[in-house]
């Protein structure tokens, strides 16, 4: 999959295109209906069928540290979405700039101008343009004027239930793995690449490899029996995510203890899938005592995951 990364590097060949805006977080069903509509307009148009997302996200630069968790980062939609047939995934560099934009401006220089846009897909409620001035009923006159066509995305349910970003969320906060992943249609899983920590786990007896989250806040928190992918093989382990209160710790990081596991993998990515909770972050009064439940979290890990095999 072609990925564009900021509206400066669209190529003169990029244009003509089926395209669907949005955060696309957690690539969750509800998403994987859309893409297969695009799919399936691109084919009817003879055109690519195009993704746009935003970095950093909407809310991320309007509402900061206060802005949703998110479920994915933009190199696990790359993954997510490739695997779902899309050809091209255009990554816009969202700026308070860009968002100050006409939405007429929007439409004309980017959507037409730059992409050659046949058919849109979006949103009913998709609002964009200098003080969310633009619509869907913006777009679908635009597009009859400058000759692209507009559908809207219907809200996929599951049991009555509207799949969504948020809905997930919500789901992995009160700790429903199993609802969270009947939407997402997958475990839900963090990816990100192994960098050096202050090597506790090893004084423990339990080494770690420490996953950066970097900016993203996790919408999970505690201590998981987990799957952990690293080049194409599959092995178990605990993990926690967290800030580590025992060790005065202050930023959210993960950490996974692998089962059986020697390798040296620094730098690496790994991809760890969250099975089962098994109890909330704490603080404890000494290390002995965190030393005493690390060894019981791993027992009951490996007691769940032998389960499983």
């Amino acid at each position: 999959m072609q990925l564009i990364r900021g509206i400066n590097n669209i190529q003169p060949e990029d244009h003509g295109c089926v395209l669907t805006i949005g955060n696309f977080d957690g690539v969750h069903l509800g998403h994987q209906r859309v893409i297969e509509a695009l799919i399936e307009k691109a084919k009817q148009h003879n055109a690519v069928p195009t993704v746009m997302v935003f970095e950093p996200q909407p809310q991320e630069l309007f509402a900061g540290d206060k802005a949703p968790a998110r479920l994915t980062r933009l190199r696990d939609k790359y993954r997510y979405l490739a695997e779902l047939g899309v050809e091209r995934l255009m990554c816009v560099s969202f700026s308070k700039a860009f968002a100050s934009q006409t939405a007429q401006t929007f439409i004309e220089e980017l959507l037409v101008k730059r992409l050659g846009v046949k058919h849109l897909i979006i949103g009913d409620d998709f609002r964009f343009g200098k003080q969310r001035q633009g619509d869907f009923n913006m777009l679908k006159v635009y597009g009859e004027r400058l000759g692209f066509s507009v559908t809207d995305t219907a809200s996929f349910k599951l049991e009555d239930c509207r799949i969504s970003s948020t809905a997930i969320r919500q789901a992995l906060e009160q700790d429903h793995l199993a609802e969270a992943a009947r939407m997402l249609g997958r475990d839900y899983a963090i990816s990100g690449k192994v960098f050096h920590g202050e090597k506790n786990g090893r004084k423990f007896g339990f080494p770690t490899a420490n996953v950066s989250l970097k900016r993203r806040v996790s919408p999970v928190s505690g201590v998981y029996a987990v799957r952990v992918k690293h080049n194409e093989q599959e092995y178990f382990g605990v993990a926690n995510i967290g800030c580590r209160p025992t060790l005065a710790g202050v930023r959210q990081q993960l950490e996974v203890h692998i089962f059986d596991f020697n390798q040296m993998i620094y730098g690496q990515h790994i991809e760890v899938i969250m099975l089962k909770k098994l109890r909330a972050e704490r603080k404890f009064d000494s290390l002995d005592a965190l030393t005493q439940q690390i060894k019981i979290d791993s027992e009951q890990a490996k007691d769940f995951v032998s389960a499983l095999v």
